[in-house]
């Protein structure tokens, strides 16, 4: 059995519908599931690691969830933690092909000391130098010369030369998440109709729901931008009436597996269920690649003080 104060560091991302960007006004201010935060801190008080690490939407951040945020810091600090932040990183600033924003908060324990700089850990790509930020062309593989030419005429010779695919001829019929959602036939014949980048205001898309003159997201039915970072991968990653996940080239959402290269994972990782329950493992996910530098930073800041107990316990000798 664990006891007190053995674990180094506990990692959670306590589930986050509630505190999710899509809802308006106060919808999701009492949803059960924001109480699942406070559940978090309760393994934290018990454990009592030398570290913690929570990870949720921005949304946690607004001022509509301020007493759970303000209620989680209070306990973590009675018990006898230092918290770093909240803050927010991006994804696409250490590596990872997805723009995907994401709130951070790390607690110490009052006798674990941090140097300034040690978090949170510095970007690793980005805009405008090298190495640049990882866009969306890279998931999938080189397309057909007809294709190109195509690409070419919507994004310009000199950033379509630009773009970088991946080397493999084609998807492997056998990987059980090289599934896409099946579309019906007239949902085919839009997507046939959106252009290269393009929405579904390319095709005068009006949805049911907007026949009342809402406007709704911009990004569903649209096709993934090649020459930038791509979408925040949701559990909806599959279906493009959740977000700009079609395709950007054929016909239909992408696969599962395209979905886990925007977060990162290699392809031989496996994801068992159908399309729906891929899905949800998939966007629930923080992307490997960023998780392993958060992870490289905690275990960083934990060796540095043992490093330092080392040597204050060998002054004293």
């Amino acid at each position: 059995q664990l006891k007190e104060k053995e674990l180094d560091l506990i990692i959670g991302g306590p589930p986050c519908q509630g505190f999710s960007s899509h809802r308006i006004k106060n919808a999701g201010v009492n949803d059960p599931r924001n109480e699942l935060l406070i559940r978090y801190y309760d393994f934290v008080k018990i454990f009592q690691p030398k570290m913690f690490l929570v990870e949720n939407v921005p949304g946690l951040l607004w001022e509509k969830h301020k007493d759970y945020l303000n209620n989680f810091k209070r306990l973590a600090a009675n018990s006898g933690y230092n918290i770093l932040g909240p803050l927010k990183l991006n994804a696409k600033d250490y590596g990872v092909p997805q723009n995907r924003n994401r709130v951070f908060i790390l607690g110490l324990r009052d006798d674990i000391s941090i140097s300034e700089g040690d978090w949170p850990p510095s970007p690793t790509h980005f805009k405008d130098k090298k190495p640049y930020w990882v866009n969306a062309s890279e998931i999938f593989e080189k397309p057909t010369s007809s294709i190109i030419e195509k690409i070419t005429a919507v994004l310009g010779q000199d950033v379509a030369q630009k773009l970088k695919f991946r080397n493999t001829l084609k998807e492997n019929k056998s990987d059980p998440n090289n599934i896409h959602m099946n579309h019906a036939d007239y949902m085919i014949e839009r997507f046939s109709l959106t252009p290269i980048n393009g929405s579904r205001e390319d095709v005068d898309f009006r949805l049911p729901c907007h026949s009342n003159g809402y406007v709704g997201h911009k990004d569903v039915y649209g096709r993934i931008r090649l020459s930038l970072p791509g979408p925040t991968i949701t559990t909806g990653c599959f279906n493009p009436s959740k977000g700009r996940f079609l395709h950007p080239w054929d016909n239909h959402g992408i696969t599962v597996r395209q979905a886990a290269r925007f977060q990162t994972f290699p392809d031989d990782y496996i994801f068992s269920g159908g399309i729906i329950s891929q899905g949800k493992q998939v966007g629930n996910a923080v992307p490997v690649n960023l998780g392993k530098i958060l992870l490289k930073s905690c275990v960083e800041i934990i060796i540095n003080n043992f490093q330092r107990d080392d040597k204050n316990a060998d002054e004293i000798s």
